[in-house]
């Protein structure tokens, strides 16, 4: 089995219940999810004038190839209805490989560790929570040091549904 780390978000529909098919079908399509971050939210990255996001990290266990599994995760995103029309527009759902063990790999449609986790808060502070000592693979630091050392400016709140 493979350990890996995801990071699921959106910010269309009903957020939170987007999140919680998400995980329901990563873990029907791909393999059992072992850990859960909190929820958060934050203002979209990249395109601003659209609506906050939520985001959580997930630790998940698999017996897929790295290359099996993005094409899962790919099926999953389409079936609750994601269209990849506008890089970084709204969406559905959003699911991205962070880790897969402790691989290293670039293709053309898949690199692992995801390239740019270390620039953005809103993918540290989720991971942070379930795996402060992980070790990124690239840059022989720990989730915990990324997040000290990175200079995204963004706010990342833990999410309270009311």
């Amino acid at each position: 089995m493979n350990k890996v780390f995801l990071l699921i978000g959106g910010n269309m529909g009903h957020r939170l219940q987007n999140l919680h098919q998400a995980i329901d079908l990563l873990a029907a399509t791909c393999g059992p999810v072992i850990q859960q971050s909190a929820v958060y939210e934050t203002a979209a990255w990249g395109k601003t004038d659209q609506a906050a996001f939520l985001n959580q990290a997930l630790a998940l266990m698999t017996n897929l190839t790295p290359q099996e599994l993005i094409t899962t995760i790919l099926s999953v995103e389409e079936k609750m209805g994601r269209h990849r029309t506008e890089k970084f527009g709204p969406r559905v759902i959003d699911i991205d490989i962070l880790f897969y063990n402790d691989v290293i790999m670039q293709e053309p449609h898949l690199t692992i560790p995801h390239p740019q986790l270390q620039n953005r808060r809103f993918v540290l502070v989720p991971m942070q929570e379930i795996a402060p000592n992980y070790m990124h693979p690239v840059f022989k630091k720990t989730i915990e040091q990324l997040l000290t050392e990175c200079t995204d400016e963004l706010a990342v709140a833990r999410f309270v549904n009311h």
